[in-house]
């Protein structure tokens, strides 16, 4: 049986969680306390060198890490992931730009407010990702006008990836109602029969 280690929290750790509730693959969940420094212990870098959450761990004790290189191994295959070059491209191409464009503004102002109560002396930061974390929303909502996920008329693992934070996106200050595509196409996901929350 696959093992996850990670935070409940963490969306970056809730897209495996939800990728392998998609897949009806079983697992056992290992809890890791990020602010407890869990994830520098040597056990932990054995696992992760980088030591960063989340890891899967297979059964035969190889570890994955990297929330959208796992969601690509666990996709392999299934209805989740295109096989038509350009829609797996199309595929690649916003899990970078969640990586790259999205993550790094949505999820930190969220971790700002979230983990550490918005502490004064982050407060001009926070304000910052939220100018560069509008401008990743405005970009999944023009595409969200014209399609029903983000890549055409398929629920995707780019739609696993960039579902993580969005959902929560609140969590870190961010109003979404100002992106009605987007607000729709989060209950179209909701609503997958094996779809499950980040805290469930």
């Amino acid at each position: 049986m696959y093992k996850v280690y990670g935070d409940y929290q963490s969306g970056n750790c809730y897209k495996v969680k939800l990728m392998l509730s998609l897949l009806g693959i079983p697992h056992q969940w290992h809890a890791v306390d990020i602010l407890n420094g869990e994830t520098e212990t040597s056990a932990f870098l054995a696992k992760n060198p980088n030591g960063k959450i989340p890891v899967l761990e297979l059964e035969d004790g190889m570890c994955l890490w990297e929330s959208n290189a796992i969601l690509n191994f666990l996709a392999e295959g299934s209805e989740f992931l295109p096989k038509e070059p350009r829609l797996r491209t199309q595929v690649l191409q916003w899990q970078f730009f969640e990586q790259y464009s999205h993550e790094p503004y949505v999820a930190v102002a969220r971790f700002i407010q979230l983990y550490l109560g918005l502490p004064q002396e982050r407060r001009a930061e926070y304000e910052g990702l939220h100018k560069r974390g509008h401008k990743a929303l405005r970009v999944m909502e023009k595409q969200l006008q014209l399609t029903p996920f983000l890549v055409g008329e398929q629920y995707s693992i780019a739609d696993v990836a960039l579902y993580a934070y969005t959902h929560v996106a609140h969590e870190g200050g961010f109003d979404l109602g100002e992106y009605p595509a987007i607000q729709t196409w989060l209950k179209r996901v909701e609503s997958h029969p094996r779809h499950v929350g980040m805290l469930d």
